[in-house]
């Protein structure tokens, strides 16, 4: 057995596909590589295949992470020459290590994500920093959304761990987001901004990597 974590990048021709798809896009693209991908028991096997962090539709990244378990030994090396080649044009892998098969899961080990998301903004750069400071001033932000299930209300404050301005270009500003993200809270960039003030919705969303305990 081997327990194997792949880095990969999902850009903007894929960024509209779901969790869901995506799961069966790489279980296809390794079945077709010959992987030797390890089941589980039940009537319904299916390949021992972890995400550490869903994905939202709409979004694109570079700091994607799973953990694919084998039956049987692959280098990193030749995981990567003979799984490209079977991944559609959108989806790239940017590193494969070996893991401990006992150590601890992907999803239990996530704490934050780190975004880069460009808004739209009628105002000046000084008007942009002045909303940062505010937000990241405050104790506690009171908020709320609309779900299937009903209003949630809920402290958006704690969800922000940093936020800074990292450019403009014209009204087009791109804000760093540091957001929470584990079992418990998980926080989403689209309603930051609209926290901010801002009254668009993002332009984009880029999540640019996932921090993990102990890293």
């Amino acid at each position: 057995m081997q327990r194997l974590r792949i880095s990969f990048s999902r850009v903007e021709e894929v960024k509209y596909i779901s969790h869901l798809d995506l799961m069966r896009l790489w279980e296809r693209a390794l079945h077709r590589a010959a992987i030797p991908m390890a089941y589980s028991q039940g009537f319904s096997p299916h390949p021992k295949i972890s995400m550490a962090a869903p994905l939202p539709i709409g979004v694109t990244s570079e700091g994607e992470v799973m953990d694919i378990l084998l039956r049987k030994r692959v280098s990193p090396y030749f995981f990567i020459k003979v799984v490209s080649e079977q991944l559609p044009s959108g989806i790239g892998i940017l590193g494969v290590e070996q893991v401990g098969l006992t150590a601890p899961s992907l999803q239990s080990q996530v704490r934050e994500a780190e975004y880069r998301v460009e808004v739209g903004v009628d105002g000046k750069v000084e008007e942009v920093e002045a909303a940062l400071r505010s937000f990241l001033a405050k104790e506690h932000i009171p908020w709320q959304h609309q779900r299937d299930t009903g209003v949630r209300r809920y402290d958006i404050r704690p969800l922000v761990h940093r936020l800074w301005l990292i450019g403009c270009q014209g009204s087009r500003y791109t804000l760093g987001m540091r957001l929470r993200n584990d079992s418990t809270a998980t926080g989403r960039p689209e309603q930051v901004v609209a926290a901010l003030g801002f009254p668009r919705r993002p332009i984009s969303i880029h999540r640019a990597k996932l921090m993990f305990a102990g890293r």
